[in-house]
């Protein structure tokens, strides 16, 4: 395989064309004419790249998809899939700047499911529904090694601790709860969190606020000890992609061959995505997992009318996070008090000349949405626990070793440990 200080500095090298690219910018609106000393700064953004460069960016993500899947399933080689995670982080990550991203892309969706008005760029839908439809064929290709995000944590990785089982499970709902909260928030137009929470996405740009710029740290600082922590504990759009390699045509295989049980593979995932053998359930154990299901089943409804009631409790609650809602307590909290400094939000509304009532009935409004949507995903998220729960109280016998395909990544890591298809030149790494 290929060492890893020549992949490193293959990876610096990517890193380093990227940033030498030229980005101009694009002056959309004559500057306004200052008669003071004001000297403008110089505008750093890059400018749009126009519909080609929209149309490349979608047949870069398929083709990379394409070959994700090959080098996962026909060839199974880690260092195709390295090569490949290199040039994916070079491309959609410093050179495009981590946008348009799959990831982000849900939000986007969602506003158009809620608002009319707003029209979804066609990139954005590729963006959304071609890894999705490549994890429904062939597993989490996308995650292997064509998302940015997860090649940043990838390449990071460097003495991997394992995680229990118990935190792997209670951790893995946090990505559905991120994932309802976000399309909440786009679809009731109070923003897009997936965006304003990416934590890599201030490298890309080599800038960022000092809140992401040091959550950005911690999840690097955290991806050299644990496996891609962002992908597996808070990646909403992996949510989605682990439900759908469920039940993927396809999916990576530990061995090409059949199973010989040596072990070897047993220690070789960082990720906790390799299932050991398990026997028939003793009479016993089956009968006691058969009253473990009818509880869990009697208590599902249960559990799911408690979290509507405390969705439809937080919804209202998240409603504040929305700019109308925000303004709208504010005047009606500072009315009374005139001698506090108006805020430029304030300022700007009245200016407007709107009437307050209006302002009040639009808040109004937006708190019923939040109220609606925090019930239905509290329900939701409610019914997704229940289905976890029931997951894990189902015994279910295997002989061989194999990839859990909800939490497989299709890195390869493990072909090399499987003596079955490991080549006479390859090493574990």
């Amino acid at each position: 395989m290929t060492r890893p200080h020549r992949l490193v500095g293959l990876w610096l090298g990517v890193c380093a064309w990227a940033m030498a690219l030229p980005s101009g910018a694009v002056q959309r609106f004559p500057r306004p004419d200052f008669k003071t000393d004001y000297v403008s700064p110089e505008l750093l953004l890059p400018g749009p790249g126009g519909p080609m460069l929209e149309v490349l960016d979608v047949a870069v993500l398929a083709a990379a998809l394409a070959l994700a899947g090959w080098f996962a399933l026909r060839q199974r080689s880690r260092q195709g899939l390295l090569l490949l995670t290199l040039f994916s982080l070079g491309y959609f990550g410093f050179w495009r700047h981590g946008c348009v991203c799959a990831v982000g892309a849900v939000q986007n969706l969602a506003l158009g499911w809620a608002d009319a008005s707003y029209t979804i760029p066609v990139t954005v839908i590729a963006f959304f529904v071609l890894p999705l439809l490549a994890t429904l064929f062939f597993g989490r290709v996308f995650c292997a090694s064509v998302c940015p995000l997860g090649a940043v944590q990838e390449l990071a990785l460097w003495r991997p601790v394992r995680t229990p089982a118990w935190l792997n499970h209670t951790l893995g709902l946090l990505p559905w709860v991120y994932l309802s909260v976000a399309v909440l928030f786009a679809a009731t137009g109070a923003g897009f969190l997936i965006c304003e929470g990416d934590p890599f996405v201030g490298f890309f740009r080599m800038g960022a606020p000092f809140h992401m710029a040091i959550t950005g740290a911690l999840f690097l600082v955290a991806s050299l000890f644990i496996g891609r922590p962002y992908c597996r504990f808070v990646c909403p759009y992996g949510a989605l992609l682990g439900l759908l390699s469920r039940v993927s045509r396809r999916h990576v295989t530990i061995t090409p061959d059949a199973c010989v049980q040596c072990r070897l593979c047993e220690d070789a995932c960082p990720y906790g995505a390799i299932r050991s053998p398990l026997p028939a359930a003793a009479p016993e154990a089956r009968a006691t997992g058969v009253r473990r299901l009818a509880l869990i089943l009697a208590a599902v409804p249960l559990i799911a009318i408690a979290a509507a009631a405390t969705g439809f409790v937080f919804g209202n609650f998240l409603s504040r996070a929305h700019p109308r809602v925000a303004l709208a307590l504010e005047i009606h909290r500072e009315a009374a008090n005139t001698a506090q400094p108006m805020s430029l939000e304030r300022e700007a509304f009245f200016t407007s000349g709107l009437p307050t009532e209006a302002l009040y009935n639009d808040a109004r409004t937006i708190q019923g949405r939040f109220a609606v949507g925090g019930t239905l995903l509290g329900a939701l998220l409610a019914l997704t626990v229940g289905a976890q729960l029931i997951g894990l109280s189902l015994w279910r016998s295997r002989t061989d070793y194999e990839p859990d395909r909800a939490r497989c990544f299709s890195c390869g890591r493990c072909f090399a440990y499987c003596p079955v298809g490991r080549k006479p030149q390859e090493t574990p790494k």
